[in-house]
């Protein structure tokens, strides 16, 4: 038998251990940013146009007037109105959801667009294949003999395991070109009811009409794309009309944000919209696991006399380690000034930001690494004052409802807790 030789081997070996270090980099990258620079200039703040133009420039959304924009709280908020604009639908459809799994809500989804296809409507529905996989393959099965067109997106393959951490996290539904819905629902039966109850998930999602639906539904193109190999551009889908047809007086944009190397759209939005806000920076998110950058950011924000506050999950997270790995930045948020709260009643799945009352996001993206390096994401900027006093009041209804963490008290938690936060930690820029 034939012996390698030395340097063979030592060759082999070079090259599995690089093979491997370039998989972990990968799978543990992080963002650049580290700090926002104005130099001589005064940071233009959220009131200013000169903000709006920096974030078109850097996060690359399209800021225009003539949308009508609605939160949407809950499943009681969402899916009455949802199933109505559905049912509505003359020309197209599209849907994208990440996560999706039996149930009375994916069932009545299927019916509606079972319905809406067999009646000449084109219905594009894409499932993502790592989030949707515990839907039965005899209910797609379904949709397509009605006509639906179903396609999954980013199925593991031998040849794509190097992508395998990049998911999308958007949603999508679009009714003929004309009207959006994003933000962070599902196709659950837990995103049912009222958002107070155990096993009823406080969310927040968004209703839109105007310009930034021709947006979203780019957004869809673009995963549809890459899960059918069919570049939408026919008139159904992308109604010549909708491109200009004003439905309000707020100025909104979508907020399309995919991986990269390096700086993305993600972080940048994130880290000019703590620099921009001067008065108050309300931030609710269930997964909130800010780097070391961001920790820096949101305390200089809280220096300079912003009031910011923090609301995420509480124990009953539905990812245990990422709420511990989020609890390991608390006393450092706290030493800063800004003030953290637990929503207690239930999970809080909700993605929101508002920055002085004027400038407010809704959407998919989480805060922590997964959702800025790793994801698609999908989210709806909106600069109206009308809109950003209802996110404050959301915000100070949900706060009712939310422990504030307490830094003395904080500090006094089991050791235990805190020996779990570490090993969080370790795994925080992947959960």
């Amino acid at each position: 038998m034939t012996r390698l030789k030395p340097l063979a081997v030592t060759t082999a070996a070079f090259l599995v251990t690089l093979l491997s270090l370039i998989g972990v980099l990968t799978l543990t990258r992080g963002t650049p940013l580290h700090d926002v620079s104005y130099g001589a200039r005064k940071a233009p703040t959220v009131s200013d146009s000169l903000f709006r133009d920096f974030m078109q420039l850097f996060s690359g959304v399209h800021l225009t007037g003539g949308n009508r924009v609605e939160q949407m709280l809950n499943g009681d908020g969402t899916y009455p109105r949802l199933w109505a604009d559905l049912r509505s639908a003359k020309s197209a459809i599209t849907v994208q959801m990440y996560y999706s799994k039996p149930g009375a809500v994916a069932d009545t989804m299927a019916v509606i667009l079972k319905e809406r296809a067999r009646a000449g409507v084109r219905v594009l529905f894409l499932l993502d294949a790592f989030g949707s996989q515990a839907l039965k393959k005899a209910w797609a099965d379904d949709l397509k003999k009605a006509g639906v067109q179903v396609a999954i997106l980013r199925k593991l393959h031998w040849y794509t395991i190097h992508n395998a951490s990049d998911r999308s996290h958007v949603r999508v539904v679009t009714v003929d070109g004309r009207i959006g819905y994003t933000g962070g629902f599902g196709l659950a039966d837990y995103w049912l009811g009222g958002g107070h109850k155990e096993n009823e998930w406080r969310e927040s999602n968004v209703r839109f009409e105007g310009p930034a639906v021709m947006e979203l539904q780019a957004a869809f193109a673009a995963a549809w794309v890459e899960a059918s190999g069919e570049l939408l551009l026919d008139a159904q889908v992308f109604p010549k009309a909708a491109f200009h047809a004003w439905a309000g007086d707020m100025i909104a944009g979508l907020l399309f944000t995919s991986p990269t190397t390096g700086s993305t759209a993600a972080e940048r939005f994130v880290a000019l919209t703590i620099a921009g806000a001067q008065k108050s920076l309300y931030i609710a998110n269930s997964y909130f696991v800010p780097d070391d950058d961001f920790r820096d950011l949101l305390i200089e924000a809280a220096q300079r006399g912003v009031d910011v506050r923090v609301m995420t999950v509480s124990d009953a997270t539905d990812v245990r380690a990422t709420w511990y790995a989020g609890r390991a930045r608390y006393e450092q948020l706290l030493r800063g000034g800004v003030r953290v709260f637990e929503f207690q009643p239930t999970m809080l799945h909700s993605k929101t930001m508002v920055a002085d009352g004027l400038w407010s996001s809704i959407g998919s993206m989480n805060f922590d690494n997964r959702s800025l390096a790793f994801n698609n994401e999908s989210t709806v900027l909106v600069w109206d004052r009308r809109f950003g006093a209802t996110m404050d009041s959301t915000f100070a209804d949900d706060q009712r409802y939310s422990r504030e963490m307490k830094l003395d008290e904080f500090r006094r938690r089991p050791m235990t807790d805190r020996i779990v936060e570490l090993g969080a930690t370790v795994l925080s820029r992947i959960l």
